[in-house]
């Protein structure tokens, strides 16, 4: 059997995109947009909050759509890479609008539409990108060894769009009153650089001929076959977690430097620390311990942490010990949870015989996507019920506001991840049996792909 391979600059340049595709996602649900609306525009909280609630209608109807289709798309260049080519020039625009005041948007119901609206035409080329991205290296490769080189390289760039939004807006972000020119014209280079790269991304990677050509089931029975998968809903628990707390923390740095007073450069040098660590752990204990075990370590170790910064976090050894754990979980996230992943989609492959990676992407996100509207609205709800004053000046808050600003950005990520914690013991994909199985779907791959080839005149070398 002749193994997979992906080149390096496929690797380089599909991890590369994916990566500044989320630097965009998280400047604007990761806290930076809402900050933008709430204190520079003026934007009450609670209508802020009401726009998540009801953008999170819209990411429940979207993804699994979106997934559907683009399994069932068929043109020269594939099923995915259609919408990452032509959708990224438009993505990069409308990300640049959502950072200027649009003309109606002079009162508070004027502001209020425009951060729907935005979120919305944002959302909606994000989806159809990123799932595509996602999904990418499911239809280059089947074996988890193959698959982990790639996210390794995913790895480094999802660091580099973690790190974008945590480190620069609470630098920049801006202050009631403010000339916001400097601030835009940031924003505005951000999103060129970003979707240009995606565009030219797409000719240096491709998909399996043999895929597109597979017929695939209705809406309803493809949507069904993914809630009848068991494994792909105990997936779901750790990727809905994943997601709560990456746009939980997000938002909440852009509160907690600013207004603990805390320092920037002890806490994100843990994080570092940590990420390196766990990068190095997953990588080499993957295969040792297997993708269920290295997640359960992952889970009970960032839930300690999160547990300690909610309620000692204004200490600041407490918060680089906290700021060691969020790296190390966020490392295991970014490489752990994407080869789970890809494990749900190959069970299902070896039950319809079907790769469904589009819709399998989509329901993800119609489960995961709300986790960033509710995550949004449940630290704004948490901190205002505490008494948080976003009109006072930075660092003046009561001890009352400080304490909510901890409770609201870490209890909830820990209590989910002790969950996800227990969930996995339910979890089948593991052991030799498995390891067959993924193999034998490595061999259907090969012969499928050479069948294909021979279909369009071509002779394959046996």
């Amino acid at each position: 059997m002749i193994e997979e391979k992906v080149s390096l600059k496929s690797k380089l340049w599909l991890s590369g995109a994916d990566g500044l595709c989320g630097v965009l996602c998280g400047l604007i649900t990761g806290g930076g947009f809402t900050v933008f609306f709430t204190r520079w525009m003026g934007l009450d909280s609670k209508k802020a909050s009401l726009v998540w609630l009801l953008f999170g209608i819209w990411n429940a109807v979207n993804d699994p759509l979106f997934g559907f289709i683009s399994d069932r798309t068929k043109s020269k260049i594939g099923r995915r890479r259609p919408y990452i080519r032509y959708g990224a020039p438009i993505y990069a625009v409308i990300f640049v609008l959502c950072w200027i005041k649009w003309p109606f948007a002079g009162n508070q119901w004027g502001m209020f539409l425009q951060m729907l609206i935005s979120l919305f035409l944002f959302d909606t080329l994000y989806t159809c990108i990123a799932t595509s991205l996602y999904v990418m290296p499911y239809e280059i490769a089947i074996s988890n060894k193959q698959r982990g080189s790639i996210f390794i390289f995913k790895l480094i760039f999802s660091l580099f769009s973690l790190a974008v939004p945590l480190i620069l807006m609470p630098m920049i972000q801006l202050q009631p009153g403010e000339d916001p020119l400097t601030f835009q014209l940031i924003m505005a280079g951000i999103g060129i650089i970003a979707g240009a790269i995606i565009f030219f991304s797409t000719f240096f990677y491709s998909e399996k001929g043999y895929i597109k050509e597979e017929e695939q089931p209705n809406f309803i029975k493809a949507l069904l076959i993914c809630f009848k998968n068991k494994p792909f809903i105990i997936f779901e628990t750790i990727s809905f977690t994943v997601i709560y707390i990456q746009n939980s923390l997000s938002l909440g740095v852009n509160y907690y430097f600013p207004e603990l007073g805390m320092s920037m450069v002890p806490c994100y040098g843990a994080l570092l620390v940590g990420a390196i660590f766990g990068i190095v752990l997953w990588i080499n204990k993957q295969i040792v311990w297997g993708v269920r075990k290295c997640v359960m370590v992952m889970c009970i170790v960032f839930s300690v942490g999160c547990f300690a910064m909610a309620f000692f976090g204004g200490v600041l050894p407490v918060a680089v010990l906290g700021f060691f754990t969020v790296g190390f979980g966020f490392a295991g996230g970014m490489y752990l949870i994407p080869l789970m992943n890809g494990d749900v989609i190959d069970y299902d492959e070896s039950l319809t015989s079907l790769r469904r990676e589009g819709m399998y992407a989509g329901v993800n996100s119609l489960i995961t996507k709300p986790a960033m509207s509710i995550a949004t609205a449940a630290f704004l709800t948490i901190i205002d019920i505490f008494g948080y004053d976003s009109t006072l000046e930075l660092g003046k808050q009561s001890a009352s506001a400080e304490r909510g600003i901890l409770i609201g950005w870490m209890l909830i990520p820990a209590i989910l991840l002790l969950l996800c914690f227990l969930a996995m013991f339910k979890y089948t994909l593991k052991g030799d049996k498995w390891n067959e199985t993924k193999n034998e779907l490595e061999k259907i791959h090969n012969e499928k792909e050479k069948e294909y080839i021979k279909s369009l005149g071509f002779e394959v070398n046996e």
